[in-house]
């Protein structure tokens, strides 16, 4: 039992040196996951792009799978498409390689807003995300309908994220 610990722990040990949260230019992100917002919750995608050693772009899009049948969401309120722009800070930070915090601004179909996240990487392919997202400014001004709501207000996601 012994050995079989000790050979894991070596396996593990390997793979988290060389894991890699953000390698800079030409890297790419691949994140599934879920979405956890008021009144629903669904499923979120991610591809990042990295331009330079510390900045990355990129697109990400959600649906709200589960949403409460009283608010009567339609598609369009259950959709989202946003561009990204991150700052990888993990280098700047000298945060262990396997460990990316980026901070960044999105531009949607519902809002104008930030987003922190970070990616923790166990292997150099696969990893975990957790990301919150809030919005700045908001296209449509006044009193939103819990419908209208979705995407636009404070949303967490957390799920897989994948080096390709």
């Amino acid at each position: 039992m012994k050995k079989v610990l000790l050979a894991l722990t070596m396996v593990l040990g390997v793979s988290f040196a060389n894991a890699q949260a953000y390698d800079g230019k030409d890297d790419a992100k691949f994140q599934i996951g879920a979405n956890f917002q008021k009144n629903g919750t669904g499923i979120v995608v991610v591809y990042d792009y990295g331009m330079g050693e510390n900045f990355s772009i990129g697109v990400s899009s959600s649906y709200i799978l589960g949403v409460e049948e009283t608010i009567g969401a339609d598609f369009g309120d259950r959709f989202d498409l946003k561009a990204r722009f991150n700052a990888n800070l993990g280098s700047v930070m000298q945060l262990p390689d396997n460990i990316d915090i980026y901070p960044g601004l999105n531009l949607g179909l519902k809002n104008f807003g930030g987003h922190l996240g970070t990616r923790y990487f166990f292997s150099d392919g696969f990893g975990l995300f957790a990301e919150a997202s809030v919005p700045f400014a908001k296209y449509k001004n006044g009193d939103l309908t819990a419908a209208e709501e979705l995407h636009n207000q404070f949303v967490f996601s957390f799920g897989a994220t994948f080096n390709l």
